[in-house]
């Protein structure tokens, strides 16, 4: 069956950390691990709540601030020094681009609320036919309820589809649900497995 729909992950596939030096030098400032300051912000029932949509980006960052026994005032940078490592890959972007015009374009990312907002922000909004974000859903990824909400607002089969994800779990549960899956290593090796997929 044809594929008609490419589907992307955005953490670790579009948007990678590509310089660990900023993260790493603000978790020795504040007196942390850099693994501890990722999991604050990312991991744990905080992260799982924040990325089902249950807590706000502010309320994220306040437990952080708090967790890391920061002062009113101190750090007020503290959201654009843990990212500033982080690159979004304008090469992949523009070859999604040049995918448009033959399949239909999507996203499911387990991502905190308002995903839209910040691809807006990125300046892609407008690359992605269909955005299904967990936090915007309230289920996250590999649960099979968000691979259905992409298919039914994508209108494609599963068959039709290929996702693209860097988290082995979320590729086996993208090809449990019947989903055509490829795991993210690198953009090339990602591009070069799509092309062979979209061949055939």
């Amino acid at each position: 069956m044809p594929i008609k729909a490419v589907i992307w992950d955005i953490g670790g596939v579009l948007m990678r950390t590509e310089d660990a030096a900023p993260r790493a030098e603000l978790a020795a400032e504040l007196g942390v691990t850099r693994d501890y300051l990722v999991e604050l912000v990312f991991g744990g029932e905080q992260g799982a709540r924040a990325q089902k949509g249950e807590l706000t980006q502010k309320e994220i960052w306040d437990y952080a601030r708090e967790q890391l026994n920061l002062s009113d005032g101190a750090y007020p940078d503290l959201r654009e020094r843990f990212f500033a490592g982080d690159v979004l890959d304008m090469a992949l972007i523009e070859y999604i681009r040049s995918l448009k015009p033959r399949y239909k374009i999507g996203i499911i990312s387990n991502a905190w609320s308002e995903l839209p907002a910040a691809l807006e922000e990125w300046g892609i909004l407008n690359v992605f036919d269909v955005i299904v974000g967990s936090g915007d859903e309230g289920i996250m990824k590999p649960n099979p309820l968000i691979f259905q909400i992409a298919m039914e607002r994508l209108a494609v089969t599963p068959e039709e589809a290929v996702f693209v994800d860097d988290f082995i779990e979320n590729i086996r549960g993208a090809r449990e649900f019947g989903i055509n899956a490829i795991h993210f290593q690198s953009r090339d090796q990602a591009v070069q497995d799509l092309e062979a997929l979209l061949a055939g």
